[in-house]
Protein backbone atom coordinates (compact mmCIF):
# COMPACT_ATOMS: atom_id res chain seq x y z
CA UNK A 1 0.00 0.00 0.00
CA UNK A 2 1.38 3.40 -1.00
CA UNK A 3 1.75 6.28 1.41
CA UNK A 4 -0.99 8.28 -0.29
CA UNK A 5 -3.38 5.29 -0.01
CA UNK A 6 -2.63 5.06 3.71
CA UNK A 7 -3.29 8.77 4.13
CA UNK A 8 -6.56 8.45 2.21
CA UNK A 9 -7.70 5.61 4.49
CA UNK A 10 -6.90 7.67 7.58
CA UNK A 11 -8.88 10.60 6.17
CA UNK A 12 -11.77 8.23 5.42
CA UNK A 13 -11.83 7.08 9.05
CA UNK A 14 -11.77 10.67 10.28
CA UNK A 15 -14.40 11.99 7.86
CA UNK A 16 -16.64 8.91 7.83
CA UNK A 17 -16.62 8.74 4.04
CA UNK A 18 -14.40 7.03 1.45
CA UNK A 19 -11.76 9.28 -0.11
CA UNK A 20 -10.90 9.37 -3.83
CA UNK A 21 -7.64 7.75 -4.91
CA UNK A 22 -7.90 9.00 -8.49
CA UNK A 23 -9.30 11.91 -10.45
CA UNK A 24 -10.17 9.83 -13.54
CA UNK A 25 -11.46 6.31 -14.20
CA UNK A 26 -8.58 4.02 -15.14
CA UNK A 27 -10.69 1.20 -16.60
CA UNK A 28 -12.92 1.23 -19.64
CA UNK A 29 -16.60 0.59 -18.97
CA UNK A 30 -18.83 -0.66 -21.74
CA UNK A 31 -22.11 1.11 -22.46
CA UNK A 32 -23.85 -2.28 -22.20
CA UNK A 33 -21.90 -4.66 -19.97
CA UNK A 34 -23.11 -8.14 -19.09
CA UNK A 35 -23.52 -8.48 -15.32
CA UNK A 36 -23.15 -12.00 -13.90
CA UNK A 37 -24.05 -12.67 -10.24
CA UNK A 38 -23.49 -16.38 -9.38
CA UNK A 39 -24.26 -18.46 -6.30
CA UNK A 40 -22.74 -21.83 -5.41
CA UNK A 41 -23.62 -24.60 -3.01
CA UNK A 42 -21.93 -24.38 0.39
CA UNK A 43 -18.98 -26.74 0.66
CA UNK A 44 -18.88 -27.52 -3.07
CA UNK A 45 -17.48 -24.64 -5.10
CA UNK A 46 -18.05 -26.35 -8.46
CA UNK A 47 -21.77 -26.94 -7.93
CA UNK A 48 -23.75 -23.90 -9.17
CA UNK A 49 -26.87 -23.04 -7.23
CA UNK A 50 -28.22 -20.10 -9.20
CA UNK A 51 -27.33 -16.89 -11.01
CA UNK A 52 -28.64 -13.59 -12.28
CA UNK A 53 -27.27 -12.62 -15.69
CA UNK A 54 -28.08 -9.96 -18.24
CA UNK A 55 -27.19 -6.63 -19.79
CA UNK A 56 -30.48 -4.92 -18.87
CA UNK A 57 -30.54 -3.84 -15.24
CA UNK A 58 -34.34 -3.89 -15.22
CA UNK A 59 -34.73 -7.39 -16.70
CA UNK A 60 -32.17 -9.91 -15.43
CA UNK A 61 -32.40 -13.60 -16.27
CA UNK A 62 -32.72 -15.87 -13.22
CA UNK A 63 -31.16 -19.32 -13.50
CA UNK A 64 -31.68 -21.88 -10.73
CA UNK A 65 -30.51 -25.42 -9.93
CA UNK A 66 -33.18 -26.84 -7.58
CA UNK A 67 -30.99 -29.79 -6.64
CA UNK A 68 -27.27 -29.04 -7.17
CA UNK A 69 -26.30 -32.71 -6.68
CA UNK A 70 -28.28 -33.68 -9.79
CA UNK A 71 -25.95 -33.83 -12.81
CA UNK A 72 -28.80 -33.34 -15.32
CA UNK A 73 -30.04 -30.21 -13.55
CA UNK A 74 -26.50 -28.79 -13.49
CA UNK A 75 -26.16 -29.40 -17.23
CA UNK A 76 -29.51 -27.69 -17.77
CA UNK A 77 -28.26 -24.70 -15.79
CA UNK A 78 -25.06 -24.53 -17.88
CA UNK A 79 -27.06 -24.82 -21.10
CA UNK A 80 -29.37 -21.99 -20.02
CA UNK A 81 -26.32 -19.92 -19.03
CA UNK A 82 -24.83 -20.50 -22.48
CA UNK A 83 -28.09 -19.37 -24.09
CA UNK A 84 -27.95 -16.18 -22.01
CA UNK A 85 -24.26 -15.35 -22.50
CA UNK A 86 -23.27 -16.54 -26.00
CA UNK A 87 -25.74 -14.31 -27.94
CA UNK A 88 -24.27 -11.33 -26.09
CA UNK A 89 -20.75 -12.38 -27.13
CA UNK A 90 -21.80 -13.14 -30.71
CA UNK A 91 -23.33 -9.68 -31.08
CA UNK A 92 -19.83 -8.17 -31.04
CA UNK A 93 -18.15 -10.72 -33.32
CA UNK A 94 -19.30 -9.47 -36.74
CA UNK A 95 -18.87 -5.70 -36.35
CA UNK A 96 -15.24 -5.23 -37.45
CA UNK A 97 -12.97 -2.47 -38.68
CA UNK A 98 -9.67 -2.55 -40.61
CA UNK A 99 -6.55 -2.27 -38.48
CA UNK A 100 -2.84 -2.95 -38.53
CA UNK A 101 -0.94 -5.27 -36.27
CA UNK A 102 2.67 -6.31 -35.92
CA UNK A 103 3.76 -9.80 -36.92
CA UNK A 104 7.22 -11.35 -36.71
CA UNK A 105 8.64 -12.93 -39.83
CA UNK A 106 9.65 -16.50 -38.84
CA UNK A 107 12.65 -16.44 -41.19
CA UNK A 108 14.12 -12.99 -40.64
CA UNK A 109 12.74 -12.27 -37.17
CA UNK A 110 11.74 -8.74 -38.23
CA UNK A 111 8.42 -7.22 -37.29
CA UNK A 112 6.17 -6.03 -40.11
CA UNK A 113 2.77 -4.33 -40.23
CA UNK A 114 -0.04 -6.43 -41.71
CA UNK A 115 -3.69 -5.61 -42.40
CA UNK A 116 -6.17 -7.38 -40.13
CA UNK A 117 -9.73 -7.24 -38.88
CA UNK A 118 -10.37 -5.83 -35.43
CA UNK A 119 -13.73 -6.02 -33.67
CA UNK A 120 -15.09 -2.49 -33.31
CA UNK A 121 -15.99 -3.22 -29.69
CA UNK A 122 -15.76 -6.14 -27.28
CA UNK A 123 -18.24 -7.64 -24.78
CA UNK A 124 -17.50 -6.86 -21.16
CA UNK A 125 -18.40 -9.13 -18.23
CA UNK A 126 -18.88 -7.69 -14.72
CA UNK A 127 -19.06 -9.83 -11.57
CA UNK A 128 -19.62 -8.60 -7.99
CA UNK A 129 -16.26 -9.56 -6.46
CA UNK A 130 -12.94 -11.26 -6.98
CA UNK A 131 -14.46 -14.63 -6.01
CA UNK A 132 -16.76 -14.24 -9.01
CA UNK A 133 -13.74 -14.15 -11.33
CA UNK A 134 -12.46 -17.36 -9.75
CA UNK A 135 -15.86 -18.94 -10.30
CA UNK A 136 -15.85 -17.94 -13.98
CA UNK A 137 -12.44 -19.60 -14.29
CA UNK A 138 -13.74 -22.72 -12.55
CA UNK A 139 -16.80 -22.90 -14.79
CA UNK A 140 -14.64 -22.49 -17.87
CA UNK A 141 -12.33 -25.31 -16.81
CA UNK A 142 -15.26 -27.62 -16.05
CA UNK A 143 -17.07 -26.94 -19.36
CA UNK A 144 -14.55 -26.55 -22.15
CA UNK A 145 -13.56 -30.24 -22.31
CA UNK A 146 -17.11 -31.58 -22.13
CA UNK A 147 -18.08 -33.84 -25.03
CA UNK A 148 -21.42 -33.38 -26.76
CA UNK A 149 -23.49 -36.15 -28.29
CA UNK A 150 -22.45 -34.97 -31.77
CA UNK A 151 -18.75 -35.08 -30.88
CA UNK A 152 -18.87 -38.41 -29.06
CA UNK A 153 -22.05 -40.51 -29.40
CA UNK A 154 -20.70 -42.93 -26.78
CA UNK A 155 -20.12 -40.25 -24.10
CA UNK A 156 -21.81 -41.42 -20.85
CA UNK A 157 -22.96 -37.92 -19.88
CA UNK A 158 -23.04 -35.79 -23.04
CA UNK A 159 -23.13 -32.03 -22.50
CA UNK A 160 -25.62 -29.75 -24.26
CA UNK A 161 -24.23 -28.47 -27.59
CA UNK A 162 -23.16 -24.94 -26.62
CA UNK A 163 -21.76 -25.70 -23.17
CA UNK A 164 -18.16 -26.43 -24.31
CA UNK A 165 -18.15 -23.21 -26.34
CA UNK A 166 -19.15 -21.18 -23.29
CA UNK A 167 -16.39 -22.93 -21.34
CA UNK A 168 -13.80 -21.79 -23.89
CA UNK A 169 -15.03 -18.20 -23.69
CA UNK A 170 -15.11 -18.22 -19.87
CA UNK A 171 -11.58 -19.62 -19.79
CA UNK A 172 -10.37 -16.90 -22.14
CA UNK A 173 -12.02 -14.15 -20.09
CA UNK A 174 -10.65 -15.54 -16.83
CA UNK A 175 -7.13 -15.74 -18.30
CA UNK A 176 -7.42 -12.21 -19.67
CA UNK A 177 -8.47 -10.99 -16.20
CA UNK A 178 -4.98 -11.93 -14.97
CA UNK A 179 -3.46 -9.28 -17.26
CA UNK A 180 -3.05 -6.00 -15.33
CA UNK A 181 -5.27 -3.28 -16.74
CA UNK A 182 -7.41 -5.66 -18.82
CA UNK A 183 -11.14 -4.90 -18.72
CA UNK A 184 -12.90 -7.83 -20.44
CA UNK A 185 -13.76 -9.37 -17.05
CA UNK A 186 -13.94 -7.04 -14.06
CA UNK A 187 -14.97 -7.33 -10.42
CA UNK A 188 -17.06 -4.46 -9.05
CA UNK A 189 -15.19 -4.48 -5.73
CA UNK A 190 -11.79 -4.24 -7.47
CA UNK A 191 -13.02 -1.32 -9.57
CA UNK A 192 -14.28 0.57 -6.52
CA UNK A 193 -11.14 -0.19 -4.48
CA UNK A 194 -8.94 1.18 -7.24
CA UNK A 195 -10.73 4.53 -7.25
CA UNK A 196 -11.71 5.04 -3.61
CA UNK A 197 -10.11 4.33 -0.23
CA UNK A 198 -12.48 3.29 2.53
CA UNK A 199 -11.88 3.35 6.27
CA UNK A 200 -11.88 -0.44 6.62
CA UNK A 201 -9.42 -3.25 5.90
CA UNK A 202 -8.70 -4.67 2.45
CA UNK A 203 -10.50 -7.88 3.43
CA UNK A 204 -13.63 -5.96 4.44
CA UNK A 205 -13.43 -4.09 1.12
CA UNK A 206 -14.38 -7.33 -0.63
CA UNK A 207 -17.91 -6.93 0.77
CA UNK A 208 -19.64 -4.99 -1.99
CA UNK A 209 -22.43 -3.63 0.22
CA UNK A 210 -20.03 -2.38 2.89
CA UNK A 211 -17.76 -0.78 0.30
CA UNK A 212 -20.66 1.08 -1.31
CA UNK A 213 -21.74 2.22 2.16
CA UNK A 214 -18.37 3.93 2.63
CA UNK A 215 -18.38 5.54 -0.83
CA UNK A 216 -21.99 6.71 -0.84
CA UNK A 217 -23.46 6.47 2.69
CA UNK A 218 -27.13 7.34 3.36
CA UNK A 219 -27.97 10.86 4.41
CA UNK A 220 -27.09 11.54 8.05
CA UNK A 221 -25.10 8.32 8.50
CA UNK A 222 -21.34 7.78 8.46
CA UNK A 223 -19.65 5.24 6.24
CA UNK A 224 -18.62 3.10 9.21
CA UNK A 225 -22.18 2.92 10.55
CA UNK A 226 -23.65 2.15 7.12
CA UNK A 227 -20.98 -0.50 6.43
CA UNK A 228 -21.61 -2.20 9.78
CA UNK A 229 -25.32 -2.32 9.03
CA UNK A 230 -24.65 -3.72 5.54
CA UNK A 231 -22.50 -6.48 7.01
CA UNK A 232 -24.55 -7.52 10.06
CA UNK A 233 -28.14 -6.21 9.93
CA UNK A 234 -30.79 -8.94 9.76
CA UNK A 235 -34.52 -8.85 9.29
CA UNK A 236 -37.27 -10.35 11.42
CA UNK A 237 -36.73 -13.71 9.72
CA UNK A 238 -33.06 -13.76 10.79
CA UNK A 239 -31.76 -13.25 7.25
CA UNK A 240 -29.16 -10.66 6.22
CA UNK A 241 -30.63 -7.50 4.72
CA UNK A 242 -27.55 -7.27 2.48
CA UNK A 243 -26.67 -10.86 1.47
CA UNK A 244 -23.11 -11.78 0.46
CA UNK A 245 -22.17 -10.85 -3.09
CA UNK A 246 -21.60 -14.50 -3.97
CA UNK A 247 -20.74 -17.02 -4.97
CA UNK A 248 -20.87 -18.16 -1.30
CA UNK A 249 -24.16 -17.94 0.58
CA UNK A 250 -24.97 -17.03 4.18
CA UNK A 251 -25.07 -20.08 6.53
CA UNK A 252 -28.28 -18.85 8.11
CA UNK A 253 -29.92 -18.80 4.68
CA UNK A 254 -28.60 -22.28 3.90
CA UNK A 255 -29.76 -23.85 7.16
CA UNK A 256 -33.10 -22.12 7.76
CA UNK A 257 -34.48 -21.56 4.27
CA UNK A 258 -32.58 -23.27 1.46
CA UNK A 259 -32.05 -26.73 2.97
CA UNK A 260 -35.77 -27.23 3.92
CA UNK A 261 -36.83 -25.97 0.47
CA UNK A 262 -34.50 -28.40 -1.32
CA UNK A 263 -35.69 -31.21 0.91
CA UNK A 264 -39.31 -30.45 -0.02
CA UNK A 265 -38.29 -30.44 -3.68
CA UNK A 266 -36.61 -33.84 -3.30
CA UNK A 267 -39.68 -35.33 -1.60
CA UNK A 268 -41.99 -33.95 -4.30
CA UNK A 269 -39.77 -35.33 -7.08
CA UNK A 270 -39.56 -38.75 -5.42
CA UNK A 271 -43.33 -38.78 -4.97
CA UNK A 272 -43.80 -37.96 -8.66
CA UNK A 273 -41.56 -40.86 -9.65
CA UNK A 274 -43.60 -43.29 -7.55
CA UNK A 275 -47.02 -42.09 -8.73
CA UNK A 276 -49.23 -45.03 -9.72
CA UNK A 277 -51.81 -43.30 -11.96
CA UNK A 278 -52.19 -40.14 -14.03
CA UNK A 279 -54.33 -38.25 -11.50
CA UNK A 280 -51.80 -38.77 -8.72
CA UNK A 281 -48.98 -37.81 -11.08
CA UNK A 282 -50.72 -34.52 -11.94
CA UNK A 283 -51.18 -33.67 -8.26
CA UNK A 284 -47.55 -34.46 -7.43
CA UNK A 285 -46.34 -32.52 -10.48
CA UNK A 286 -48.14 -29.47 -9.08
CA UNK A 287 -46.39 -30.01 -5.74
CA UNK A 288 -43.02 -30.31 -7.51
CA UNK A 289 -43.67 -27.09 -9.41
CA UNK A 290 -44.59 -25.27 -6.18
CA UNK A 291 -41.40 -26.54 -4.49
CA UNK A 292 -39.25 -25.40 -7.44
CA UNK A 293 -40.88 -21.96 -7.49
CA UNK A 294 -40.15 -21.59 -3.78
CA UNK A 295 -36.44 -22.25 -4.42
CA UNK A 296 -36.47 -19.73 -7.26
CA UNK A 297 -38.10 -17.15 -4.98
CA UNK A 298 -35.53 -17.72 -2.24
CA UNK A 299 -32.56 -17.45 -4.61
CA UNK A 300 -33.98 -14.36 -6.30
CA UNK A 301 -34.26 -12.68 -2.89
CA UNK A 302 -30.58 -13.47 -2.26
CA UNK A 303 -29.35 -12.34 -5.69
CA UNK A 304 -31.34 -9.15 -6.32
CA UNK A 305 -29.59 -6.98 -3.67
CA UNK A 306 -26.21 -7.86 -5.19
CA UNK A 307 -27.52 -7.28 -8.73
CA UNK A 308 -28.68 -3.81 -7.69
CA UNK A 309 -25.38 -3.10 -5.91
CA UNK A 310 -23.31 -3.96 -9.01
CA UNK A 311 -25.26 -1.54 -11.18
CA UNK A 312 -25.02 1.12 -8.47
CA UNK A 313 -21.25 0.65 -8.46
CA UNK A 314 -21.15 1.10 -12.24
CA UNK A 315 -23.16 4.32 -11.90
CA UNK A 316 -20.64 5.71 -9.40
CA UNK A 317 -17.71 4.77 -11.63
CA UNK A 318 -19.27 6.37 -14.71
CA UNK A 319 -19.32 9.70 -12.89
CA UNK A 320 -15.51 9.75 -13.27
CA UNK A 321 -14.10 10.75 -16.67
CA UNK A 322 -12.20 7.98 -18.42
CA UNK A 323 -8.41 8.22 -18.34
CA UNK A 324 -6.61 8.99 -21.59
CA UNK A 325 -4.67 5.70 -21.75
CA UNK A 326 -7.63 3.50 -20.78
CA UNK A 327 -8.73 3.54 -24.43
CA UNK A 328 -5.42 2.03 -25.55
CA UNK A 329 -5.75 -0.76 -22.99
CA UNK A 330 -9.29 -1.42 -24.21
CA UNK A 331 -7.95 -1.68 -27.77
CA UNK A 332 -5.65 -4.42 -26.51
CA UNK A 333 -8.72 -6.16 -25.03
CA UNK A 334 -10.47 -5.89 -28.39
CA UNK A 335 -7.47 -7.57 -30.04
CA UNK A 336 -7.66 -10.32 -27.43
CA UNK A 337 -11.37 -10.87 -28.09
CA UNK A 338 -10.85 -10.82 -31.85
CA UNK A 339 -8.01 -13.33 -31.65
CA UNK A 340 -10.05 -15.80 -29.61
CA UNK A 341 -13.00 -15.38 -31.98
CA UNK A 342 -10.70 -16.28 -34.88
CA UNK A 343 -9.29 -19.33 -33.06
CA UNK A 344 -12.77 -20.69 -32.43
CA UNK A 345 -13.81 -20.02 -36.05
CA UNK A 346 -10.70 -21.83 -37.28
CA UNK A 347 -11.68 -24.96 -35.33
CA UNK A 348 -8.71 -24.93 -32.96
CA UNK A 349 -8.95 -27.21 -29.90
CA UNK A 350 -9.81 -25.87 -26.41
CA UNK A 351 -7.17 -24.27 -24.25
CA UNK A 352 -4.91 -26.93 -22.69
CA UNK A 353 -5.15 -27.85 -19.03
CA UNK A 354 -1.53 -26.81 -18.55
CA UNK A 355 0.59 -24.40 -20.60
CA UNK A 356 3.88 -25.55 -22.06
CA UNK A 357 7.05 -23.81 -20.87
CA UNK A 358 7.27 -21.29 -23.73
CA UNK A 359 3.59 -20.31 -23.54
CA UNK A 360 3.78 -19.90 -19.76
CA UNK A 361 6.92 -17.75 -20.03
CA UNK A 362 5.30 -15.64 -22.77
CA UNK A 363 2.21 -15.03 -20.61
CA UNK A 364 4.38 -14.05 -17.65
CA UNK A 365 6.40 -11.59 -19.75
CA UNK A 366 3.24 -10.03 -21.16
CA UNK A 367 1.72 -9.62 -17.70
CA UNK A 368 4.89 -8.07 -16.28
CA UNK A 369 5.01 -5.67 -19.21
CA UNK A 370 1.31 -4.87 -18.81
CA UNK A 371 1.81 -4.19 -15.08
CA UNK A 372 4.63 -1.72 -15.75
CA UNK A 373 2.65 -0.02 -18.52
CA UNK A 374 -0.44 0.19 -16.30
CA UNK A 375 1.43 1.78 -13.39
CA UNK A 376 3.12 4.29 -15.70
CA UNK A 377 -0.08 5.06 -17.61
CA UNK A 378 -2.17 5.64 -14.49
CA UNK A 379 0.42 8.04 -13.09
CA UNK A 380 0.66 9.98 -16.36
CA UNK A 381 -3.14 10.21 -16.68
CA UNK A 382 -3.84 11.19 -13.08
CA UNK A 383 -2.12 13.88 -10.98
CA UNK A 384 -3.38 12.21 -7.79
CA UNK A 385 -1.70 8.94 -8.73
CA UNK A 386 1.41 10.84 -9.77
CA UNK A 387 1.44 12.49 -6.32
CA UNK A 388 1.87 9.03 -4.82
CA UNK A 389 4.83 8.33 -7.10
CA UNK A 390 6.34 11.68 -6.12
CA UNK A 391 5.96 10.86 -2.43
CA UNK A 392 7.76 7.57 -3.10
CA UNK A 393 10.67 9.38 -4.79
CA UNK A 394 9.82 7.90 -8.22
CA UNK A 395 8.92 11.26 -9.80
CA UNK A 396 9.39 14.96 -9.18
CA UNK A 397 7.90 18.23 -10.38
CA UNK A 398 9.48 21.63 -10.40
CA UNK A 399 9.96 24.99 -12.10
CA UNK A 400 12.62 25.60 -14.72
CA UNK A 401 14.91 28.37 -13.51
CA UNK A 402 17.61 28.24 -16.19
CA UNK A 403 18.26 26.69 -19.60
CA UNK A 404 21.86 26.47 -20.82
CA UNK A 405 22.52 25.49 -24.48
CA UNK A 406 25.11 22.72 -24.93
CA UNK A 407 26.20 20.30 -27.65
CA UNK A 408 28.06 17.02 -27.93
CA UNK A 409 31.73 17.06 -28.82
CA UNK A 410 31.69 15.21 -32.15
CA UNK A 411 32.12 15.87 -35.86
CA UNK A 412 28.39 16.49 -36.07
CA UNK A 413 27.39 18.18 -32.81
CA UNK A 414 23.96 17.30 -31.43
CA UNK A 415 22.08 19.51 -28.95
CA UNK A 416 22.32 18.48 -25.29
CA UNK A 417 20.93 21.48 -23.37
CA UNK A 418 21.16 21.68 -19.59
CA UNK A 419 17.98 22.45 -17.67
CA UNK A 420 18.10 23.66 -14.06
CA UNK A 421 15.00 22.75 -12.08
CA UNK A 422 13.92 23.83 -8.61
CA UNK A 423 11.73 21.25 -6.84
CA UNK A 424 10.42 20.55 -3.35
CA UNK A 425 10.31 16.80 -4.01
CA UNK A 426 13.00 14.34 -2.95
CA UNK A 427 13.62 11.98 -5.90
CA UNK A 428 16.07 9.09 -5.66
CA UNK A 429 18.66 10.40 -8.12
CA UNK A 430 22.25 9.43 -8.76
CA UNK A 431 24.58 10.78 -11.41
CA UNK A 432 23.51 9.52 -14.83
CA UNK A 433 20.01 8.44 -13.71
CA UNK A 434 17.58 8.61 -16.64
CA UNK A 435 14.37 10.60 -16.19
CA UNK A 436 11.42 11.07 -18.54
CA UNK A 437 8.68 13.59 -19.31
CA UNK A 438 5.79 13.62 -21.78
CA UNK A 439 6.35 15.76 -24.90
CA UNK A 440 3.58 15.81 -27.53
CA UNK A 441 2.36 12.42 -26.34
CA UNK A 442 5.83 10.84 -26.53
CA UNK A 443 8.41 10.34 -23.75
CA UNK A 444 11.45 12.61 -23.80
CA UNK A 445 14.55 11.34 -22.00
CA UNK A 446 17.04 13.28 -19.90
CA UNK A 447 19.73 12.38 -17.40
CA UNK A 448 20.55 13.78 -14.00
CA UNK A 449 23.82 15.72 -13.91
CA UNK A 450 24.26 17.29 -10.49
CA UNK A 451 22.70 19.26 -7.65
CA UNK A 452 23.14 23.03 -7.44
CA UNK A 453 24.18 24.59 -4.11
CA UNK A 454 20.73 26.16 -3.71
CA UNK A 455 19.08 22.73 -3.88
CA UNK A 456 18.09 22.89 -7.55
CA UNK A 457 19.02 19.99 -9.81
CA UNK A 458 20.46 19.98 -13.32
CA UNK A 459 19.22 17.71 -16.12
CA UNK A 460 20.65 17.11 -19.59
CA UNK A 461 18.07 16.63 -22.38
CA UNK A 462 19.02 13.64 -24.56
CA UNK A 463 16.45 13.18 -27.35
CA UNK A 464 13.29 14.36 -29.15
CA UNK A 465 14.95 17.62 -30.29
CA UNK A 466 15.12 16.96 -34.03
CA UNK A 467 18.10 16.20 -36.27
CA UNK A 468 19.36 19.78 -36.76
CA UNK A 469 22.15 21.40 -34.78
CA UNK A 470 19.69 23.61 -32.93
CA UNK A 471 16.80 22.03 -30.98
CA UNK A 472 13.39 22.04 -32.62
CA UNK A 473 11.00 24.70 -31.30
CA UNK A 474 9.16 23.49 -28.19
CA UNK A 475 11.45 20.51 -27.63
CA UNK A 476 13.39 22.21 -24.82
CA UNK A 477 11.65 23.64 -21.73
CA UNK A 478 11.56 27.41 -21.31
CA UNK A 479 12.40 29.31 -18.17
CA UNK A 480 9.37 29.42 -15.89
CA UNK A 481 7.84 26.18 -17.18
CA UNK A 482 6.62 23.73 -14.55
CA UNK A 483 7.37 20.15 -15.56
CA UNK A 484 6.89 16.72 -14.02
CA UNK A 485 9.68 14.19 -14.58
CA UNK A 486 9.55 10.49 -13.75
CA UNK A 487 12.24 7.98 -12.92
CA UNK A 488 10.19 5.21 -14.55
CA UNK A 489 9.94 4.68 -18.30
CA UNK A 490 6.68 5.63 -19.99
CA UNK A 491 6.93 2.87 -22.61
CA UNK A 492 8.26 -0.61 -21.96
CA UNK A 493 11.00 -2.20 -24.01
CA UNK A 494 10.54 -5.37 -26.04
CA UNK A 495 10.72 -8.72 -24.28
CA UNK A 496 13.56 -11.15 -24.93
CA UNK A 497 13.04 -13.64 -27.74
CA UNK A 498 11.89 -17.06 -26.59
CA UNK A 499 12.42 -20.33 -28.45
CA UNK A 500 9.65 -21.96 -30.44
CA UNK A 501 7.51 -24.40 -28.40
CA UNK A 502 8.94 -27.25 -30.48
CA UNK A 503 12.43 -26.29 -29.29
CA UNK A 504 11.59 -26.43 -25.57
CA UNK A 505 14.60 -27.99 -23.78
CA UNK A 506 14.18 -31.16 -21.78
CA UNK A 507 14.89 -29.18 -18.58
CA UNK A 508 11.54 -27.43 -19.10
CA UNK A 509 9.45 -30.43 -20.06
CA UNK A 510 10.48 -30.90 -23.67
CA UNK A 511 8.35 -30.06 -26.71
CA UNK A 512 4.56 -29.92 -26.21
CA UNK A 513 3.02 -33.37 -26.31
CA UNK A 514 6.29 -35.18 -25.71
CA UNK A 515 5.25 -36.08 -22.17
CA UNK A 516 8.84 -36.18 -20.93
CA UNK A 517 8.01 -34.14 -17.86
CA UNK A 518 5.06 -36.38 -16.98
CA UNK A 519 6.99 -39.69 -16.99
CA UNK A 520 8.09 -40.86 -13.52
CA UNK A 521 11.51 -42.34 -12.91
CA UNK A 522 11.58 -46.10 -13.53
CA UNK A 523 11.29 -48.35 -10.50
CA UNK A 524 14.60 -49.87 -9.35
CA UNK A 525 15.43 -52.51 -6.67
CA UNK A 526 16.83 -49.73 -4.48
CA UNK A 527 13.34 -48.21 -4.24
CA UNK A 528 12.04 -51.24 -2.33
CA UNK A 529 12.85 -52.01 1.29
Amino acid sequence: MSLISTLARLEAVESGRAQPLTTVRHRHLSERPLVFVPLTTAGEAGAPLGALVGSDRAAPTLLVVPQPRDRDLRFTFLADLAEAVLPYLDAYADDVEPAERSETDPETGKKTKVEAELCADAPQLIVPGRAGIDFVRLLGRSMRFRRTAEQDPDAPYPAPPRVPLLGRWFTHYAERARTPGAALLLAATDLLNRHWASGQSSLEDQHLGALLAWIDPPEGESGAEAALRAELARGADGQLLCPPAGPATDPAFDNRLLAPAVERYDRARQALQTAEDGLAADERLVQLTIAEREIRRLLAAQLMPTWTAVWRALDLLRELPEGERAAARWTSDRWSFTGHRDRIAAGEPPQPRRDDAVTAATKLLRRERAQAELEAGEALDDPLVMAGRRLAGEAFAGEVVEVTPAWTESKRPSPRPLVTLRTDDAPHLAEGTKVYRTLDGKPQKAEFVTYEPEGALVLRILDKMGRAKDPAPGSVPDKGDRICWTLFEHEQRGAPKLPDPEATPWTHGGPPGSGTAEQPDPLTPEDLL
